[in-house]
């Protein structure tokens, strides 16, 4: 009983010690941005969006046992014209009120084959349609308690039930593929205080 006992406890220790070989670091959404590119008739037209949030688990002994979560607000699109951002708010394209969030969790991560890159698949959702996709994500450096990472992919928009356009003269307004461009500096949390020790009653 004694034996099992100890086989036990050392399992339990050896969960522990993996559960904390990964840092954790929370996005920093002032200095992280999500942002896209789409054709706009003849040019192309560029936004992003103010709000992003996440977390993400760096296994810097094995990369493949890393992971990232982030969230995009939706209603926080922003292209300069508000008017037009108005817009993309609606059921026409994002439909904020009935899909608030846009995500990404990964389910799994690959060496590239190139220096610094990894190939991340995960879980995208967009306007309530989730995809599995694969990005090369690139990691910038590690400073103090910060990392920094970026990626480019391109996004079919029809792919999410994001089909609203308009013709003339033979000519669509927007195109159907989304280039886009997230750049993401994230910090490893501060450590909590300890609660200040209640004064001894008189």
């Amino acid at each position: 009983m004694k034996f099992k006992s100890l086989v036990i406890a050392a399992l339990l220790l050896g969960a522990a010690s993996l559960a904390s070989a990964a840092d954790v670091y929370n996005i920093d959404s002032r200095h992280s941005e999500a942002a896209f590119k789409i054709r706009h008739w003849m040019s192309k037209v560029s936004g992003k969006f103010a709000d992003m949030s996440g977390v993400v688990n760096i296994d810097k002994a094995n990369p493949s046992a890393s992971s990232v979560d982030i969230t995009i607000k939706a209603a926080s699109v922003n292209t300069g014209q508000a008017g037009r951002d108005e817009h993309l708010r609606k059921p026409d394209f994002f439909d904020v009120e009935k899909y608030p969030d846009i995500t990404f969790k990964s389910t799994k991560i690959a060496a590239a084959g190139k220096k610094d890159v990894y190939n991340v698949t995960g879980d995208f959702t967009m306007h309530g349609v989730t995809k599995q996709i694969t990005v090369p994500v690139e990691v910038l450096g590690f400073q103090g308690d910060r990392v920094g990472f970026g990626f480019s992919t391109t996004l079919n928009r029809k792919d999410y039930g994001i089909v609203w356009n308009r013709t003339m003269d033979s000519n669509v307004m927007l195109g159907d593929d989304v280039d886009i461009d997230i750049s993401i500096e994230a910090v490893k949390p501060k450590p909590v205080a300890p609660a200040a020790a209640a004064a001894p009653k008189q």
